[in-house]
């Protein structure tokens, strides 16, 4: 029996996460606003036609695991490889390891998706901090730090939007923000999981010693609906 990490995209959108996302049996997407992924029954043979009538022209989206040819009427804009790693089951921090951080709600959407576009941590949309737990780390009223959680599926709870601004590096926001997110998730019997493109390796390997172990290295793909 296939795990649902060989195809998360997939089994969020069409399992926990169905109410906030549009589309059919054949393909889904999360609803705009929320963070831009795809996912498809058969990750290795998308149905772009299915997915098309739920989608602008201009609108850009994640998807992974497929690498064939480009459908008419869609355009790659960007191809990659990112580490998909699950947490190996060891016991969490016994102490909240971030008990300085802010939980972020609605007051802190605006800076949360300027931070996202600064430091790039991957899909991330007005509405993503409504798909779980957010925390974050606020300088001077100007919000430096943040993760988060997005995907859930099968007991499995993604970390994501994990970045820092490029000023405030250094400091071990991230780190301690993970763990933070890793305390909360094992509190809940949930099993964290998340994502690293390949070419961060810093990243990659912090993760490594945090806990998680690689689960399957994958394609990721930004294709733009023409």
């Amino acid at each position: 029996m296939a795990h649902p990490l060989d195809n998360i995209f997939w089994n969020c959108l069409d399992g926990p996460h169905r109410h906030l996302s549009t589309g059919t049996d054949r393909a889904r997407r999360y609803a705009p606003g929320f963070s831009p992924i795809v996912g498809f029954p058969d990750p290795h043979r998308p149905d772009f036609a299915a997915l098309r009538p739920f989608c602008t022209p201009g609108e850009q989206f994640y998807c992974d695991a497929w690498s064939g040819p480009v459908p008419d009427g869609w355009r790659l804009e960007a191809e990659a490889t990112m580490f998909r790693l699950v947490w190996d089951g060891r016991a969490g921090a016994a102490a909240d390891p971030a008990p300085d951080a802010v939980p972020l709600g609605p007051q802190h959407v605006d800076q949360a998706v300027a931070l996202a576009r600064l430091t790039r941590p991957g899909p991330f949309g007005p509405r993503t901090i409504e798909l779980g737990e957010y925390f974050g780390y606020v300088d001077d009223g100007r919000l430096v730090a943040m993760a988060g959680e997005r995907m859930a599926a099968g007991g499995l709870r993604e970390i994501s939007g994990v970045c820092t601004h490029p000023g405030h590096q250094g400091r071990g926001y991230a780190k301690r923000l993970v763990q933070k997110l890793v305390m909360r998730q094992l509190a809940r019997a949930e099993t964290p999981f998340l994502h690293v493109m390949s070419a961060n390796r810093h990243a990659h390997d912090l993760y490594l010693r945090m806990g998680f172990r690689d689960w399957c290295e994958t394609v990721v793909r930004v294709v733009t609906s023409c």
